[in-house]
């Protein structure tokens, strides 16, 4: 037989209102957050200041592969990992003006012979393809036969009727390279590897 007596409710009681946080439980959450953004502020500025720098690419000189105004990454670090060899796009302070920058192609390293006869380019007295200069591009300028001195390279830009250059500066000494253009990311479409 069930009682009446003393009725059981089914609801569970109340619960008593949340005590509000401690500023005691704020502080650890702000020391981690801060350690944390320290922490990635280091990181970016090591990998700035050693590996990769972003560079914006101002002028023509290097079309088609890089357009004016177009963003890149600059690896500061491979050139003490390997070799600077031909073909590599390079950023180097301007011979002629060292608070610029310039960037441009790799075409002879030390000691080669580099000749260009109405716009063919010669190294080492053979004749180099270049499918990344456009027909459009081409110049017809002559260079006479050039030995690349010591610890130093021979660039050309790739729009060659736009381009001031080894043509014009000369070699460029290793002392003014400070890195190979690596990825490209901005704008999006052109994101990928700089070839």
């Amino acid at each position: 037989m069930e009682t009446t007596d003393n009725p059981v409710s089914a609801q569970q009681p109340s619960n008593p209102s949340p005590e509000p946080k401690s500023q005691s439980s704020v502080r650890p959450i702000l020391t981690v957050w801060l350690r944390d953004l320290v922490a990635a502020l280091a990181i970016s500025c090591f990998i700035i200041i050693f590996l990769y720098q972003p560079v914006k690419v101002e002028g023509t000189s290097m079309m088609p592969g890089l357009d004016d105004q177009e963003r890149i990454f600059v690896n500061k670090f491979v050139y003490r990992m390997e070799p600077i060899e031909r073909g590599d796009i390079i950023v180097f302070r301007y011979p002629r003006d060292t608070s610029k920058s310039f960037i441009k192609r790799v075409i002879g390293v030390a000691g080669d012979h580099i000749r260009i006869d109405q716009g063919q380019v010669y190294v080492n007295n053979k004749p180099i393809e270049e499918d990344y200069v456009l027909p459009a591009y081409e110049d017809q300028r002559s260079y006479p036969d050039t030995v690349v001195p010591p610890h130093s390279y021979f660039v050309l830009g790739d729009h060659r009727n736009m381009s001031n250059d080894s043509r014009d500066f000369g070699p460029v000494n290793i002392g003014y390279i400070y890195g190979k253009a690596v990825f490209g990311y901005w704008p999006m479409d052109k994101m990928g590897r700089v070839r």
